[in-house]
């Protein structure tokens, strides 16, 4: 259940609407939807304690929500939620374009290709200064060194700045110098980290943990906008299965079933995806066409020698020539 406050409830009547829920048994918690103060009751008798709060002056109304993730629902909130950072836009009928290195290795490299993949269309920089890898021996990321590198290409250029953080400490420094903080697929599940980026007034972009459920993902988003962050993108990367041709399975049917679940957008990584170039274009015109609210593509200026994932690296011109073809196809679904 959710209860929506008024815009002019006040500190009295809150107290007493404290008090009632605490009489009634009821655990609750503060938070936002739509940009209006909330109280969650994640479980009740919404029928007897409907009937209570319908009595209560300074309540605007009450949402019953069945599903455990109650602000991510969209139930909750029937418009879709828009985020906007500088030029980017996603959610809401717009299309969002992420383009960059899997992990920033220069100022040079990082400026070459945010000049050229703001020229192909993307409105926003991705490029990793804090990089998690399977092995201890591979390039970690240039950490606070790259987050001022990517600080630079957005005042060149002006696009915003993605970038992971992989801790709770980390979340408050990545966001000194980025416009959205990204959660990856390994901290999918870590609460403490997702707990942080409740705190935090940017916009998450929260990707998919490799092995989690839609309910799992659902649930994570829920924990940053429990806290009061409604900011929340969500990216679709591939998840695990037995195949293993391609480095992880793009279930594309995940697009639409988000639509019907949440009011937040939901973007596609299909460079991990993929783990392939080649593969790279086909999974964006997919994920196009089933309603995905923008893409998040790696582009690197000499796959080859990049220091992290080249091989599923677009060139910029690769990458220009797919972005005019998804434009296209977005139109066609009133993107």
């Amino acid at each position: 259940m959710i209860i929506v406050l008024a815009k002019n409830f006040g500190r009295s009547q809150k107290q007493k609407l404290f008090e009632l829920l605490t009489r009634h048994g009821d655990s609750f918690r503060e938070s936002k939807l739509g940009g209006q103060q909330v109280i969650v009751v994640p479980e009740t008798n919404s029928n007897q304690l409907s009937e209570v709060l319908s009595r209560l002056s300074g309540i605007e109304r009450v949402i019953d929500v069945n599903e455990p993730y109650q602000l991510c629902s969209r139930n909750a909130k029937l418009t879709d939620t828009v985020i906007s950072v500088q030029e980017f836009k996603t959610g809401g009928g717009s299309f969002g374009i992420i383009g960059g290195p899997c992990t920033v290795e220069s100022e040079k490299q990082t400026i070459e290709i945010a000049i050229r993949v703001r020229k192909a269309g993307a409105a926003a920089l991705r490029g990793g200064a804090f990089k998690p890898r399977t092995s201890p021996y591979s390039f970690q990321g240039l950490k606070e060194s790259g987050l001022k590198i990517l600080a630079k290409a957005r005042a060149e250029t002006g696009l915003a700045i993605i970038t992971e953080a992989m801790n709770s400490e980390e979340v408050s420094l990545v966001a000194e110098y980025a416009d959205v903080v990204q959660i990856g697929t390994r901290n999918a599940q870590n609460y403490r980290i997702l707990e942080k980026c409740g705190e935090m007034r940017l916009p998450i972009l929260l990707k998919r943990g490799f092995s989690c459920t839609l309910e799992e993902f659902l649930m994570s988003a829920e924990y940053i906008l429990a806290g009061g962050n409604e900011q929340v993108i969500l990216c679709e990367r591939g998840i695990r299965t037995f195949e293993t041709y391609q480095r992880y399975t793009f279930p594309v049917g995940a697009i639409p079933a988000l639509k019907m679940l949440t009011h937040l957008p939901i973007i596609v990584d299909p460079s991990h995806a993929a783990g392939r170039a080649e593969f790279v274009p086909s999974l964006s015109f997919a994920a196009a066409a089933a309603g995905a609210d923008g893409l998040l593509v790696e582009v690197h200026n000499d796959p080859k020698n990049a220091l992290c994932d080249g091989r599923q690296s677009l060139t910029p011109k690769e990458f220009e020539i797919m972005i005019k073809k998804c434009k296209k196809i977005a139109k066609l679904v009133s993107k």
